[in-house]
C-alpha cells in the first residue's frame, strides 16, 4: 500500500523513531517553544524591559522569535554557530544589546535540541 507521498506504508521505521511531524500544528508548537525559550533569556528580557531597542523592542524579540523559527525550518545545515551568530547580530542590531556572558552559546545549544526533539517527533 503506498503512501500519499509514494514511500511503502509497510516499511516504516523502528517504533524508537518517529518521522519528522511537519504539520501546522507541530510547526507551532514548535514555534511557541522557541518563544517560551527566548522569553526566558534573561538578557533577551532586559533588553525588552528597558527598550533598549526602542519603544518596540518587544515586537522585536517576537521577530527574533520568528527569525529563529523560519531559520530552522528554511535552512538545511543547521550549526549552531550560524544560530550564534544570528542571536548575536540581533541582539545587536535589533536592540542594541551586547551580550557577552555566554548566554548566547546556552541559548543556541537549548534550541539545537528543541529542533531536535521536534524532528524526532517530540513536542
Amino acid at each position: 500500500m503506498e503512501s500519499l507521498n509514494g514511500i511503502n506504508s509497510h516499511s516504516s521505521l523502528p517504533s524508537t523513531h518517529k518521522k519528522p511531524d511537519s504539520s501546522a500544528a507541530s510547526r507551532d508548537r514548535f514555534l511557541e517553544g522557541i518563544t517560551v525559550l527566548l522569553s526566558r533569556w534573561h538578557g533577551l528580557q532586559m533588553a525588552v524591559q528597558n527598550q533598549w531597542g526602542g519603544l518596540d523592542s518587544f515586537q522585536k524579540s517576537q521577530q527574533l522569535a520568528a527569525d529563529v523559527f523560519s531559520w530552522f525550518i528554511q535552512s538545511k545545515a543547521h550549526r549552531v554557530e550560524d544560530l550564534e551568530n544570528l542571536l548575536h547580530e540581533s541582539m545587536l542590531l535589533s536592540l542594541n544589546t551586547e551580550i557577552e556572558d555566554g548566554s548566547i552559546e546556552e541559548v543556541a545549544e537549548q534550541l539545537m535540541i528543541m529542533h531536535k526533539e521536534y524532528l524526532h517527533g517530540n513536542h
